[in-house]
């Protein structure tokens, strides 16, 4: 017989339970807002993306974008873009790629930004510039974007391999990239909607980085839907959707063309299990919000300098006994020059503790400023015609020495291609090169002392420590606990709180585990002198630069304004000075290392653009890996993050 006192024990463990349970959730929501607070009161992200894909029998798919883009706080944007993949390479098949031919292109923004729009091929991208050049926008703005891609569809035979057409197959499928991986702006909240003559039969939806199978929601029917959480830098998101063939014209198919045991618990064990089981789920999320804040506190936050003005360093032989202080806001003081003795490609790195691939491509166009190669645009013959740069190799320069990732970077573009190569012939080939490079570039930062270790592996320790976490959670969430359960003799309810309990620690784990890359004194000096020189970028007048000195000014800052986002904001500048010069009945020297079709550009303007242009296609170069667009994504050939066709990626100017 059960005592009488036993429901008020009961009772009383529940209440003790929900109080531990409002702690551990007070807990990690105090420790998650600072970050959360601070990530989105400054940085640039999509706060909100909807996208709705009306599929028609002909197999084409009209597109309405909804984008609510938030800029940068504090700062005037002309407004933003977007790169629309237009062609990719077709199942592997040497000298093959999939074409989708866009139509009916128009924009609007129910916010009053500027609507202006212009649509030119970038790579194999269609870009799509919004706003003005002579108005600037700033705040969060929604832009509404309607395009028709045509040739989208799939037709797929009963065996799940490509059919010719729709008449040959037994569905018809959409295996369609929301967003690349060379997506890297952040985006919040992401909802597709696909409607087509049919209602579909089934779905998936993948999202994370190259090949990744992590799924995201999918719900069939007409329309289908789709939703995902956060996605971060380089996260890729890809929908399928499979329809019935006789739903669609017999003559659809592809636009293909030619180119380039037993054991158990007893059960008088099982409270006492069962009571662990509760505590390691409340305790796990409070202990990981208390080691990870604490960690963060005292080692994650970076070092100053702390009886120096920001951007100062100690004298040389002192900087060991100089004392230092942790955390603390920057101060920025305009800079005239770059950090002494930094390149483009560290500045990027040490600004926000990834080496990226802009950063990458910034160094190639410093390495052709400092005379190692020259850049030359091709290709462009026509309205939508597509852009290409030849980069040649140059006999060093004497005086140059070269950083071990920049001679790595150069030989990976050159060394098994001879002197010239078109930048498009690096496409699918080069994106081990990058890994090498950007690892190189992590371990230059160590080595000057402006990190202890590299901040890549400081936060893949941790985030690889969260990912166990959440996986061992999930398992016993979703497996472990029913096998649990029947050991016990079905009275083990403590396996869902564990499984939870470590979810959420290792979600608190792998934030806070990527604020642990914390620079030292010395980074932070060259941080605050990097900022610094951004200024001087932004606000440098026509009338402080020597119409003698322009063109050398010019081309050793332009890699800077690049990995800053300003080129365009330094091409205005330029712009000036060129005025100035004319007024003055002065003659300015062009440089010679960008060359349209062989000859310098006219204006500082039209080389700032070309760069800018350079760089953005670059890097989707550099990271891109072989495709597969016209398989099953059921039944293999695209299952999986950035396996389907199309793509796109965004920005702000």
């Amino acid at each position: 017989m059960m005592s009488t006192r036993e429901p008020a024990r009961r009772a009383g463990v529940l209440r003790r339970f929900l109080t531990a349970l409002g702690l551990m959730v007070v807990t990690a929501f105090l420790v998650l807002l600072p970050a959360t607070s601070a990530s989105a009161a400054g940085g640039e992200r999509m706060t909100d993306f909807k996208a709705a894909y009306e599929l028609q029998a002909d197999g084409s798919m009209k597109v309405k974008e909804t984008v609510t883009w938030q800029f940068p706080s504090g700062e005037q944007k002309h407004g933003i873009f977007r790169n629309i993949v237009v062609r990719m390479g077709f199942n592997d098949e040497p000298g093959k790629y999939r074409y989708y031919d866009m139509t009916d292109m128009a924009v609007s923004s129910p916010t009053g930004a500027p609507d202006q729009f212009t649509v030119s091929e970038d790579g194999a991208s269609n870009k799509i510039r919004i706003g003005s050049p002579s108005e600037t926008t700033s705040g969060t703005q929604v832009y509404e974007i309607d395009y028709t891609l045509h040739d989208v569809l799939n037709p797929i035979g009963a065996d799940g391999k490509p059919a010719a057409t729709a008449g040959d197959a037994s569905t018809v499928e959409l295996n369609y990239n929301v967003f690349g991986t060379n997506e890297f702006t952040e985006r919040d909240k992401v909802s597709v909607s696909v409607a087509g003559p049919a209602a579909s039969t089934k779905v998936l939806c993948f999202v994370g980085e190259a090949n990744s199978t992590t799924p995201c929601q999918g719900a069939k029917g007409d329309p289908a839907t789709f939703t995902a959480g956060t996605l971060g830098s380089g996260d890729a998101m890809t929908v399928i959707a499979s329809y019935p063939a006789s739903a669609f014209d017999s003559d659809l198919k592809a636009d293909v063309r030619d180119g380039d045991s037993s054991s158990s618990v007893g059960s008088g064990a099982a409270p006492a299990v069962n009571a662990a089981a509760w505590a390691g789920g409340i305790g796990a999320p409070v202990l990981a919000a208390a080691v990870m804040g604490t960690l963060v506190y005292t080692r994650g936050r970076d070092e100053k300098y702390a009886d120096l003005t920001p951007g100062l360093s100690p004298s040389v032989g002192t900087a060991g006994a100089a004392a230092t202080t942790r955390g603390g806001r920057t101060t920025v003081a305009v800079q005239f020059t770059p950090p002494q003795g930094v390149q483009p490609g560290m500045v990027g790195t040490v600004l926000d503790e990834t080496a990226n691939p802009i950063d990458v491509s910034a160094t190639v166009i410093d390495l052709a400023v400092r005379g190692f190669l020259q850049i030359e645009e091709t290709g462009k013959e026509g309205m939508f015609s597509r852009t290409d740069w030849t980069l040649t190799r140059l006999d060093p320069p004497a005086n140059e020495r070269l950083l071990t990732y920049e001679r790595m970077l150069l030989d990976g573009i050159f060394s098994s291609r001879g002197d010239v190569v078109a930048l498009s012939d690096l496409k699918n080939t080069f994106a081990t090169t990058l890994k090498s490079v950007q690892g190189e570039m992590y371990r230059e930062v160590v080595q000057r002392g402006w990190f202890r270790a590299s901040p890549q592996a400081q936060r893949a320790t941790w985030q690889s420590f969260a990912v166990l976490l959440a996986v061992a959670g999930g398992a016993l969430l979703f497996w472990g606990r029913g096998a649990l359960s029947s050991l016990l003799g079905g009275s083990f309810t403590g396996g869902a709180a564990l499984g939870v309990g470590l979810i959420v620690a290792g979600g608190i784990v792998y934030v806070l585990g990527g604020k642990m890359a914390a620079k030292t004194a010395e980074g932070s000096a060259v941080y605050a002198q990097s900022l610094g020189f951004k200024e001087y970028l932004v606000t440098a007048e026509a009338s402080q630069i020597a119409f003698d000195e322009a063109s050398n000014i010019f081309s050793r800052y332009l890699p800077y304004a690049v990995v800053f986002g300003v080129a365009d904001r330094w091409a205005t500048t330029f712009a000036d000075v060129a005025k100035a010069a004319e007024a003055a009945n002065q003659s300015l020297v062009m440089p010679t290392w960008y060359l349209w079709s062989g000859s310098a550009f006219p204006d500082f303007g039209g080389i700032a653009n070309g760069v800018e242009s350079f760089s953005t296609t670059s890097t989707g170069t550099f990271t891109s890996t072989p495709g597969s667009s016209g398989g099953s994504g059921f039944s293999g050939g695209g299952g999986f993050s950035g396996g389907g066709g199309g793509g796109s990626s965004s920005g702000s100017w």
